[in-house]
């Protein structure tokens, strides 16, 4: 790639990293002969989208109808919407409905009535349920709720019950593999008891769908799972890097900043990158910092590695603040290129909306670009 390209933050992606990333969890979900519904809304790209079909996915997920529509215009034909129904949006969702197989979550009597009501088009319907993340969805031992909601979905026609969803985001929180197994052990055993408990009032057969990254890439099998919707995996972070979840080397998102200030005073650099490029996710790393990305060296070809000495402190709405080794100040200068490595490659992808190949060189658009 040339350098002299590279004139403001660039988002970059490494291809060869991405592209393994897929394939290494579209042959785990096989291994355990789970349907393999990867979330597209970390890479938001019809390009990228390619990759995955290449690994031999045909089902995906999203978070937005816009996003929906966006992938079904480029050939995805079974998509499920995770994220609960915004009922002011059903005139669209009949219309995708219309065109490809949709799921949709359902975690309350009122959207549920909405959707008896005012759906044309039939629907996959997924019962949204918390197993401890406590964001959205029906709590797992809320029976009377659950078995209320399935029997509603039951009596309308359009209206097809798949199984009961959930999302462990609160393994975030947690640090090392050990941990996110016992969050994704914990998940999936409620989420049994809970279908257990509705079998035994009659309503069934249900699966079980379970989708969070770190959680699926810790687990050693999907025993009682049906279906998987992990995203992030695809660029990985420094959040998931941090909590264990991958390793350096499937890190595969950087932003591209030129140095415009250098400060051996105070040890710092400052670059054209900040919170308009990557958001203001940040870590407590393990060096207990506050972090809000990891500035690695950029050599014209590819990025360096970690060093945690040398990470972002800060960052206002075009400016981020990078601390460096005080060894290493004078080594940059006003005009350099360094890379950050984002805290959050979802939130910087949605923000960059497009993305450049690290090895080609080809701008690769999202739904936003």
């Amino acid at each position: 790639m040339n350098n002299d390209t590279l004139i403001e933050p660039t988002l970059l992606i490494h291809e060869a990293r991405a592209r393994r990333n897929i394939r290494a969890m579209a042959e785990k979900a096989r291994r355990a002969s789970v349907r393999f519904r990867p979330h597209f809304k970390t890479h938001q790209s019809a390009a990228v989208g390619e990759w995955f079909r290449a690994a031999g996915v045909s089902a995906i997920t999203v978070s937005s109808v816009a996003m929906a529509a966006y992938f079904a215009r480029h050939g995805w034909t079974d998509i499920t919407l995770a994220f609960p129904v915004n009922v002011r949006q059903l005139e669209e969702i009949n219309g995708l409905a219309g065109r490809i197989t949709l799921g949709l979550l359902v975690e309350n009597g009122t959207a549920l009535a909405h959707l008896q009501r005012r759906l044309v088009q039939p629907v996959d319907i997924w019962l949204k349920v918390d197993t401890g993340y406590h964001r959205t969805g029906v709590w797992h031992e809320d029976t009377a709720t659950l078995q209320a909601l399935a029997r509603g979905i039951r009596q309308s026609p359009r209206l097809r019950l798949r199984g009961l969803l959930s999302h462990a985001g609160h393994a975030y929180q947690a640090r090392g593999r050990a941990e996110l197994v016992r969050i994704q052990t914990e998940t999936v055993t409620r989420l049994r008891q809970a279908r257990e408990r509705l079998a035994a009032g009659g309503v069934g057969p249900l699966e079980i769908s379970v989708g969070d990254t770190p959680c699926c890439r810790a687990a050693e099998g999907f025993d009682g799972v049906d279906e998987i919707r992990p995203g992030n995996f695809v660029f990985f972070d420094v959040m998931q890097w941090e909590i264990g979840a991958c390793g350096e080397e499937e890190l595969a998102a950087g932003l591209a900043c030129p140095v415009v200030g250098v400060y051996p005073e105070r040890n710092e650099l400052v670059v054209y990158g900040g919170a308009v490029h990557l958001s203001k996710d940040r870590v407590i790393n393990r060096d207990g910092r506050e972090v809000y990305g990891y500035a690695v060296t950029w050599d014209g070809r590819a990025w360096g590695a970690i060093q945690t000495a040398r990470y972002v402190r800060s960052l206002s709405q075009e400016h981020g603040i990078v601390r460096l080794d005080p060894a290493e100040v004078s080594e940059w200068q006003v005009g350099d290129l360094l890379v950050i490595l984002p805290v959050h490659s979802c939130l910087t992808v949605n923000l960059m909306r497009r993305m450049r190949g690290l090895a080609s060189g080809a701008w690769l658009t999202t739904m936003q670009g």
